[in-house]
């Protein structure tokens, strides 16, 4: 059994959902298995998080990660059930990301 570090997952976690709003495709991807894992409120905040990040004015995107990781974070402490497939989530979404910028590149 894998020990997973709570603190660290959420911070991971927090990032990707900021730098994929810059990935529409994959963003949505994401937003849809945030969804499936954690709820549709979930899914509309991260929307949400896509939609204020997107915007040209102001670089929200420090704030929308720490609010992100302090979501996450009580999140797992309060749900400890969803903490597989929130880390799969990263580990998947992360490595597309990668890939999907190396192509872009």
């Amino acid at each position: 059994m894998q020990v997973v570090h709570h603190p660290r997952l959420a911070w991971d976690t927090a990032r990707l959902f900021v730098a994929a709003a810059s990935d529409a495709e994959l963003f949505a991807w994401l937003a849809h298995q945030v969804g499936q894992i954690l709820g549709p409120a979930y899914e509309r905040e991260l929307r949400d998080t896509g939609s204020r990040v997107s915007y040209p004015t102001d670089d929200r995107s420090p704030v929308e990660a720490g609010l992100w990781r302090v979501r996450l974070e009580d999140l797992l402490r309060a749900r400890p059930e969803v903490v597989e497939p929130l880390r799969s989530l990263t580990v998947t979404g992360s490595g597309l990301l990668r890939d999907r910028q190396a192509v872009a590149a």
